[in-house]
């Protein structure tokens, strides 16, 4: 697999995902112009998310049944319509309408994934996988930033505005860099979506991973959604922009995305899992004693963002080692399932700020994480064998 199709990829699915993660930043200054409470605004990002698991289980199964490079320009010129839907929304029901039409359209970072891996060679495929998962955890990550400073400077319509310019500029340059594929089954589109079924009765690894990466990135979710509502309060009294500048600090803990491919590449990608899963718990303690002082936010930042993208992209390396001709559809599973740990963690996380503040985001994040640990080590004694 050539070097520059990787980076591509890469790029592609940064700039592609950052689409779901511009509302973060924003949710206080949405909240305003629609003079709309905490709970209302939170249901944004949760819209999203819940959207882009919907989309990820009608649409990314037909990467394996039709040509991929084409798919996904259209998924981009698609999702150009929904960034503008949200841009010109005139009331907060329309923008999180528009909110989860963009993040059923924003698949192709999860069509993009299954793509890198069939392309590679086994002995890479978790570097390969590491790469373009570093590049989609950095746009999730610069997209809080950019989104926040923009939001400041224009507005919070703005950075919708642009976000469409932009995909519109990517479709062109997937549709003339990337490869054709060759699609791998010939299937009615329901036998397709059948055949998920299958996969989750029929693989044990799969239904493990998808647990253990929907409670991290729920975790991850709760705070993330939250953060701007903390910072807006004392002792810290941050606008947007600061909020954004988080974003900056957890890029540190996404670029250890290819190293830890390629530990999942010699060892066990399992035990990369443990390993991550007890980073993103030491970052919960440390967010819960140590919140309120900006170094303890700074240092828990960068811990999370380091164990969640560890989980996704060591549970990544392991499903796509079970079947190779059903890659997408093994990623549609686990995928659908972490966004939709997501959505949860991120309604779990506005509803508890509402109620215990900070403390109850810090208690849910840690209790989601109890659940994947408990994932984690009752699927050992049945799975010492598998990937």
């Amino acid at each position: 697999m050539k070097r520059e199709t990787v980076w591509v990829m890469a790029i592609t699915a940064g700039i592609a995902v950052a689409n779901i993660y511009y509302n973060q930043p924003l949710l206080a200054d949405m909240g305003r112009s629609f003079h709309a409470s905490t709970q209302y605004v939170g249901f944004i990002p949760t819209l999203t998310q819940v959207g882009y698991a919907l989309g990820m289980f009608l649409f990314v199964p037909l990467g394996d049944l039709v040509e991929r490079r084409r798919l996904i320009a259209t998924m981009l010129a698609t999702t150009v319509c929904a960034l503008a839907a949200a841009a010109v929304s005139p009331s907060i029901f329309c923008l999180a309408a528009a909110s989860c039409a963009i993040g059923i359209t924003t698949i192709v970072p999860q069509l993009i994934l299954p793509f890198a891996a069939n392309l590679a060679k086994p002995q890479e495929r978790g570097r390969v996988v590491g790469t373009v998962m570093s590049g989609l955890f950095i746009g999730i990550l610069l997209a809080r930033t950019v989104s926040g400073y923009i939001g400041a400077s224009l507005g919070w319509r703005a950075v919708y505005w642009i976000a469409a310019g932009l995909i519109t500029v990517l479709t062109g340059l997937v549709l003339g860099l990337l490869p054709k594929s060759q699609p791998s089954l010939k299937l009615s589109y329901w036998k397709l979506m059948q055949s998920l079924l299958e996969l989750i009765r029929s693989q044990p690894v799969l239904r493990e991973a998808s647990l253990i990466g929907a409670m991290s990135f729920g975790a991850f979710s709760a705070f993330w959604s939250t953060l701007v509502f903390l910072l807006e309060k004392p002792p810290y009294h941050y606008g947007s922009e600061v909020a954004g500048l988080f974003g900056l600090v957890g890029v540190v803990g996404a670029t250890a995305a290819p190293v830890v491919g390629k530990l999942a590449d010699k060892r066990s990608p399992r035990l990369t899992v443990g390993i991550a899963l007890t980073v993103s718990t030491t970052a919960f303690l440390v967010f819960w004693l140590f919140g309120h002082q900006l170094w303890g936010l700074v240092v828990g930042v960068i811990l999370l963002d380091l164990g969640a993208q560890s989980v996704l992209v060591s549970n990544q390396a392991r499903i796509y080692s079970l079947l190779p001709a059903a890659q997408s559809r093994l990623n549609t599973v686990y995928m659908v399932s972490y966004f939709a740990g997501g959505a949860v963690g991120s309604m779990l996380g506005t509803y508890s700020w509402s109620c215990l503040q900070w403390n109850g985001v810090c208690l849910v994040g840690l209790l989601m994480l109890v659940v994947a640990f408990a994932t984690f080590f009752g699927g050992h004694k049945h799975q010492l064998s598998t990937p």
